[in-house]
């Protein structure tokens, strides 16, 4: 197990039984190790991997099966369940109210159904964005020490005042943009940046044309747009803000955020609040426009990738559902047209020289296969197949769109694997992560970091569009006032809290 706050967390989830879960449900001890999955009873999880033709099983234990990594002690087999099963897609997984039962899907099927499902989703019923409240001065604190302990008052007063509202919550979610911790510096760095793109390659021949995807509370828009009026109105009077939000919940405080707030006022004919998801979006959009997808690529669905490492043959990961609401890891030879299509891409844009979670060198695999116990296929891989759909999107129906990116490149506390996520969640104010993405769907935020080599690759390769990147702190020295972020000291939080980050813009 990972923590005894784990399994004290599953009890205080079940206990309340939310609509989907298991309603028999036993007081029992719930594993959460390894990369098998969650709400499976100790000891009994599993790995598997698809099976070849039949005389390669010659000489193998009747308790083996080539379904199956050779690194777990007597597993039971779950293949009949795995046959038997239907599969669902991402689009049936959509429709659905309560969480499914008896069936298989794809593993980026089960994480896009358990961060965004419309009824049980993470982002959709369970994720509380942190608002500092008023602006932090910067300016008059002694250093980041000090920044930080303010910033821990905040969030504590901030959940005392939900705790007031809505009643005591130990499973609240809530996380933190650096929009909202550095509001309105972060937004105003951004608006320079479009400001001038804006100038120097379109006007006065196009309006300025903007797009943001995950806008969270909207504050973004705001400082954006506070910024356009008061520094250059010229540009103001031709600038239009879409917003594509695939949560309603968080479309609803856009609206309102909009339209109740001082500094707002007079932005409501500037904006528009799209309540879809980007990959449903089929309206051409012809003009020159800024795409701005802002801490998204994080959270956007992964396929797993296990290779035979014997061959390097890529086997892709499914999740089993039983009755029971426990989950399995199966891993089949047959790639989806999705997947083998990011394996042609990465490819040809990389010149075939890209990490990879196995030895490189023949000598190397042959010798990890013969260690005692080892496993037959490697250590996961996890491959940014939404986000390469995401670029088909912009490709298709944003030709002329200038992309504004930025995330994590790198992220502590991952589960184990190549481009592995943190899987984590919050209990009584406590972050508890997790050692599998397999999770009781809609209870966890489980977060990618990008690698923003192969994104720039991928990127080009879809799009034909030329690109750079570079590290969040040297945008934000290049298009932020620093000074204003500064602490007495001379250190700056701005530079200091994202250095895990890049940006990825078109040129």
């Amino acid at each position: 197990m990972d923590s005894p706050q784990v399994a004290q967390l599953f009890r205080q989830l079940f206990r309340h039984r939310p609509r989907g879960c298991l309603q028999n449900l036993r007081q029992r001890s719930l594993d959460v190790s390894g990369s098998h999955g969650v709400c499976a009873v100790a000891g009994q999880s599993r790995s598997y991997a698809s099976r070849p033709r039949a005389s390669k099983d010659r000489g193998m234990k009747l308790n083996e099966s080539r379904w199956q990594q050779r690194n777990n002690i007597l597993p039971n087999d779950r293949t009949a369940e795995f046959a038997q099963y239907p599969q669902l897609s991402m689009r049936d997984l959509k429709a659905r109210t309560e969480r499914p039962q008896k069936c298989k899907m794809l593993t980026r099927d089960f994480i896009d159904d358990s961060l965004y499902n419309p009824s049980y989703g993470y982002f959709s019923k369970q994720a509380v964005i942190f608002s500092p409240g008023e602006p932090f001065d910067f300016n008059s604190m002694r250093d980041e020490l000090e920044f930080n302990s303010i910033l821990g008052q905040r969030y504590t007063e901030f959940e005392d005042m939900l705790d007031d509202r809505d009643g005591d919550n130990p499973t609240r979610q809530l996380w933190h943009t650096p929009t909202e911790l550095f509001r309105p510096y972060y937004g105003e760095a951004i608006a320079r940046y479009l400001v001038s793109n804006y100038r120097l390659h379109t006007y006065p021949y196009d309006d300025l044309l903007i797009f943001e995807m995950g806008a969270g509370r909207g504050t973004l828009m705001l400082n954006i747009l506070d910024y356009i009026r008061e520094v250059d109105p010229q540009v103001y009077a031709r600038t239009k803000f879409n917003i594509i939000e695939i949560s309603p919940s968080l479309a609803k405080m856009q609206k309102h955020h909009l339209l109740s707030t001082a500094e707002s006022r007079g932005h409501a004919d500037k904006v528009d609040i799209i309540n879809k998801s980007i990959f449903d979006w089929k309206q051409y959009v012809p003009s020159p426009c800024f795409f701005l997808a802002m801490e998204v690529f994080d959270n956007f669905a992964h396929d797993a990738i296990r290779y035979d490492v014997s061959t390097e043959e890529p086997l892709q990961g499914h999740v089993l559902i039983d009755a029971d609401n426990d989950f399995y890891e199966f891993y089949l030879h047959q790639l989806d047209p999705v997947a083998a299509r990011f394996f042609r891409i990465r490819h040809a844009a990389t010149g075939g020289k890209y990490p990879k979670p196995y030895p490189t060198n023949p000598l190397l695999r042959y010798l990890s296969t013969k260690v005692p116990f080892a496993p037959n296929l490697s250590d996961p891989e996890f491959i940014p197949t939404r986000l390469m759909q995401f670029f088909d999107v912009l490709e298709k129906y944003f030709p002329g769109h200038r992309l504004i990116s930025s995330d994590f490149d790198s992220l502590p506390q991952a589960i184990k694997g190549l481009n592995a996520p943190v899987v984590q969640t919050r209990y009584k104010r406590t972050t508890v992560p997790v050692t599998t993405p397999l999770v009781h769907q809609g209870y966890f935020d489980i977060l990618f970091p990008t690698d923003f080599a192969i994104t720039e690759a991928i990127y080009r390769a879809i799009t034909g569009k030329l690109t750079r990147v570079m590290s969040h702190g040297d945008f934000m020295k290049r298009w932020a006032y620093v000074e204003d972020t500064q602490t007495r000291s001379g250190e700056n939080p701005l530079l200091s809290h994202y250095s895990n980050a890049s940006m990825l813009v078109t040129v």
